[in-house]
């Protein structure tokens, strides 16, 4: 996960401040030079590392911080409102024309950084929210990214405009307003071509597509693996050719998420998007405050009740309830509960967005997708009446669904172990997770 080193660097910081019931100026200094080698280590940029570290400094030492009660708290509130405004402070909508108007927006982007699936990605996104998307495969150099866009595009039911690589990207563009016009669409996405490295005919090619299309808005897509280089091509972008907005890309992997920490304070430009995962559901909006929050260990449950509220059918999940409330659940409910986890991004990304969550299962082995496959190959190897009535699984039954999985009897065993104490924790925890208290998070259940 992006930040992970960062974010466990920064709450071993605030530890050690919480667990002094005074603090003196010292102290202060000396934990923010240790949040700025954490910062820099994440390869955000040194000038923003700088002015932050000067702006929490200035507002940390004053004397209504040094003489709170809980001192080491309001240093860390202070830390939080700061990442936030280096961030943006508030959330950037992507701009759209209103009703059938046609928006057009232009994808930019250097080979490599995931433009073309983010540009599908973006295209289910709009189409969720009413709109009538068109996909535009505007990178005549690379067949594969054709194909790309098209193979994206029928996977989210989304129409993808080609006329191949025989024509120039502006006649391709031309071409693709009118197809659109006549078909009443109403969104114009246009996949350009990237290349390894920022170069004079790529820009060329760009400016031309700006100067004779009515682009709306120009969205650059950067991969936060390439840290601090993420920042210095949105620079020059920026200034040769004019964005509107940046997307970044593989923030699910392990990188040190530098990008996502200067290129507001660097550009000027708002982030507006990041991609999660490599399926194309994995795009989240851009929240700077929910994005500092994930970094400093306080967890993100905005984004994880809208995970959950996308994932999960109301009438599916009361009716389940009424089940784990009275530990009546079957292998089929199980298996459903494991089908929304997949669907909100894995028990992981879930732990991690529960505050304090994370931090405390730091170094648990968690199932991963394969692992996943195995448990929902051992079920689907079940008949219709063992799902029902996991009493039923004496040692021969174990044998055929272990053979009927191509699994050993010891993951069929350990399967039905961890069922029956999902089962009595279930049990405990359904009034927890139901009703009041649960609130919308009472909407779905984790299996493990």
């Amino acid at each position: 996960m992006a930040f992970e080193s960062l974010s466990d660097k920064l709450q071993n910081i605030f530890k050690n401040l919480r667990g002094k019931g005074r603090l003196t100026e010292a102290d202060v200094k000396s934990a923010l030079k240790e949040v700025k080698m954490a910062l820099l280590e994440a390869d955000v940029n040194f000038k923003v590392v700088k002015q932050f570290i000067s702006s929490v400094q200035e507002r940390a030492v004053g004397q209504d911080v040094l003489t709170s009660l809980t001192p080491g708290q309001m240093v860390i509130k202070i830390v939080n409102e700061e990442m936030v405004s280096l961030m943006g402070s508030e959330t950037t909508e992507l701009k759209l024309k209103p009703g059938n108007e046609i928006t057009v927006i232009m994808m930019m982007g250097l080979q490599g950084a995931g433009k073309t699936t983010l540009a599908a990605k973006l295209a289910l996104r709009l189409k969720s929210k009413g709109r009538k998307p068109l996909l535009v495969a505007g990178d005549i150099y690379r067949p594969a990214a054709v194909e790309q866009l098209k193979v994206n595009g029928e996977k989210a039911g989304v129409p993808v405009f080609s006329m191949g690589t025989g024509n120039k990207p502006l006649n391709i563009a031309k071409a693709a307003m009118e197809h659109a016009a006549k078909n009443d669409m109403n969104v114009v996405i246009l996949d350009t071509a990237g290349r390894l490295q920022i170069d004079d005919d790529m820009m060329a090619e760009l400016m031309e597509l700006r100067e004779n299309i009515d682009i709306y808005q120009t969205l650059l897509v950067v991969d936060a693996m390439t840290g601090q280089e993420a920042v210095n091509v949105a620079k020059v972008f920026d200034e040769k050719i004019g964005i509107d907005g940046v997307c970044i890309t593989k923030l699910d992997g392990d990188t040190r998420g530098g990008a996502a920490l200067s290129i507001r304070a660097v550009t000027g430009k708002p982030i507006l998007f990041t991609g999660t995962g490599e399926k194309l559901g994995d795009l989240e909006q851009f929240y700077p405050e929910r994005m500092a929050s994930r970094i400093l260990g306080m967890g993100d449950v905005l984004t994880l009740i809208e995970k959950a509220e996308a994932a999960v059918d109301a009438d599916k999940a009361k009716e389940m309830e009424k089940k784990f409330k009275k530990a009546e659940f079957g292998f089929d409910d199980y298996l459903e509960s494991m089908q929304q986890i997949k669907k909100m991004g894995g028990i992981g990304d879930i732990l991690n967005m529960i505050p304090g969550m994370g931090n405390q299962l730091k170094g648990a082995v968690l199932p991963d997708e394969k692992a996943m496959g195995r448990v929902e190959a051992i079920i689907y190897s079940m008949t219709p009446k063992e799902r029902a009535n996991p009493g039923l699984l004496n040692t021969s039954r174990k044998n055929r669904i272990a053979r009927g999985a191509g699994v050993d009897i010891a993951e069929v065993n350990r399967l039905v172990k961890q069922f029956e104490q999902s089962k009595k924790m279930m049990k405990q925890m359904g009034g927890m997770m139901g009703g009041k208290r649960g609130g919308k998070l009472g909407r779905f259940k984790l299996p493990f």
